[in-house]
């Protein structure tokens, strides 16, 4: 039973970890009615919907952690210069 229940959490850690991807580069772009951002890479990024948009400017340096749903690269975390 033990070994079951090991089984399903490793299962489960990798399952979750396949979907997370993470990027960094600059902010080219910020689209504040769609809540989205472009990096340099041409990639697009939907920012959640409780970010203050305010707190990043075009030309930033940042590191995203995102997940790829439904087509959309939704941030879960971001990290801004100090």
């Amino acid at each position: 039973m033990r070994s079951l229940i090991a089984a399903i959490a490793i299962f489960m850690t990798l399952t979750v970890a396949a979907f997370a991807a993470e990027t960094e580069g600059h902010i080219k772009k910020i689209d504040r009615e769609k809540a989205t951002i472009v990096l340099d890479d041409g990639k697009s990024y939907k920012l959640p919907g409780e970010f203050d948009i305010d707190s990043i400017k075009e030309g930033m340096d940042v590191v995203i952690a995102y997940d790829k749903v439904g087509g959309q690269n939704l941030i879960t975390d971001m990290q801004l210069p100090e």
